[in-house]
């Protein structure tokens, strides 16, 4: 059983407590979508000031919707599209301080400010990527991404 822990150290130590959390979730367990599944519900309570936390996964050259917390989203995505293609296709982390100042953003959430995306990459190959977005601009930092690079590495290695 899960129990919501209370995140009362540093913001290095609750980002090191939520990914050994991961790791607890998952160990055992190979179901891609099961795994997902938690690492977005896990991430959505850790993270405060954001509006959506969930994955699209490569399929047929395109990414499409995951698991996720949130409001209804977008389906599809081509590479190359808004933040989670371009990070898609560039295989890199990206963080936008203002989602309306990124060429091509595709607005699936009107409140949506900032956003960030973490390719998710196993043995050279793209898998899909973590999208995580805001109501707040500049909402993500260096630390955050530090950190989700780190979270994704750990899911990874389930999937």
């Amino acid at each position: 059983m899960f129990n919501v822990e209370s995140y009362r150290g540093t913001r290095e130590e609750n980002y090191k407590l939520v990914i050994k959390q991961l790791s607890a979730l998952l160990e055992g367990e190979k179901n891609q979508i099961a795994n997902l599944s938690n690492a977005s519900a896990l991430l959505n309570q850790f993270l405060d000031r954001t509006n959506w936390v969930g994955f699209y996964l490569m399929e047929g050259g395109e990414l499409v919707l995951g698991p996720f917390q949130g409001l209804p989203a977008c389906v599809r995505i081509p590479l190359g599209k808004g933040v989670c293609g371009t990070a898609a296709k560039q295989k890199e982390t990206l963080r936008v301080e203002d989602v309306h100042q990124f060429p091509g953003h595709i607005a699936c959430d009107a409140a949506s400010e900032s956003e960030i995306v973490v390719p998710l990459i196993k043995d050279g190959n793209l898998l899909g990527v973590l999208d995580i977005d805001s109501p707040e601009k500049n909402r993500f930092d260096e630390l955050d991404q530090e950190y989700l690079e780190e979270f994704t590495k750990v899911l990874v290695s389930y999937l």
